[in-house]
């Protein structure tokens, strides 16, 4: 189990109408919505791993630290949401290297893992492995081995590997079916699937004896965040779908599987990862 730890206004569909110079003047909703998530974990007894932006941690330490405090993975979503791919190399070590360190001095904890904003390492980046890697990282989730408009790599591994001979990669959850991949790790793919879907996915995933990584977004269990004008009707429409059932639908999945922190979940393929 993953989350992303980002505010309404940051997520990429709405950058065309807020940005990030414009982040300080809304508030702040994200604390709110991780405070329910956390509970609900806690409630069904779910485990999960944290990647948090360095722009949000900054603003609110107490909720990270509430987090490590209940036994939750901490890991780095990078400072502001900057695609990879947006960066040089350079660019891109300062920000991971900036996040990593204030995640590290506020939660106390070692950070080893990391999510790139949507989803951008590809094969436009084929340095960010070893960067990740030499500045202390043991493994990325940041992988979405599918097509789709706005991020993913229909060529990409399903499965766990080494990318770019330097780190593991963990993708998201999907499967492929008939000759076509089917994503099943969550966010607007959960959001929009009929429950019964989404659960006879996982387990086809389980019933093949393999893992898988599921993902989404405190903004996706806030219906009630602002209403922005300025967006295509597809961008609206894909933003505030089926927010109101949200927060029901996961937690209907975290009754119908067991779910973990992906540093402990692979920690067999970190811990070969980390021998490279």
């Amino acid at each position: 189990m993953s989350v992303d730890v980002e505010d309404w206004f940051q997520v990429w569909a709405l950058s065309s109408v807020i940005s990030r110079e414009d982040w300080d003047d809304h508030a702040l909703r994200v604390e709110d919505s991780t405070s329910r998530l956390l509970d609900l974990f806690a409630a069904k007894g779910a485990g999960c791993t944290f990647f948090i932006l360095g722009w949000v941690a900054e603003r609110l330490p107490g909720l990270i630290r509430r987090m490590a405090e209940e036994g939750h993975e901490i890991a780095s979503h990078g400072w502001d949401h900057t695609k990879v791919f947006d960066q040089t190399p350079d660019e891109f070590r300062e920000d991971i290297r900036k996040t990593k360190a204030c995640l590290e001095d506020i939660a106390q904890v070692t950070v080893t893992g990391f999510r790139a904003a949507g989803f951008s390492i590809d094969s436009r980046t084929p340095w960010a492995h070893e960067i990740l890697a030499e500045e202390g990282h043991l493994y990325s989730s940041s992988s979405h081995p599918i097509a789709h408009d706005h991020y993913g790599d229909p060529d990409a591994p399903l499965g766990v590997h080494v990318a770019g001979g330097a780190l593991v990669e963990i993708p998201v959850a999907v499967q492929e079916i008939f000759g076509r991949r089917q994503s099943c790790a969550g966010g607007g793919w959960f959001r929009a699937m009929p429950y019964p879907v989404s659960r006879s996915l996982w387990r086809r995933l389980e019933g093949a004896g393999r893992q898988g990584v599921f993902y989404f977004h405190p903004w996706e269990v806030d219906p009630d965040q602002p209403k922005v004008g300025g967006l295509s009707l597809k961008s609206r429409l894909r933003h505030r779908l089926n927010l109101p059932v949200m927060e029901r639908k996961v937690g209907r999945l975290l009754d119908d599987f067991r779910w973990g922190r992906i540093d402990q979940v692979f920690a067999e393929d970190i811990a070969r990862g980390a021998t490279l």
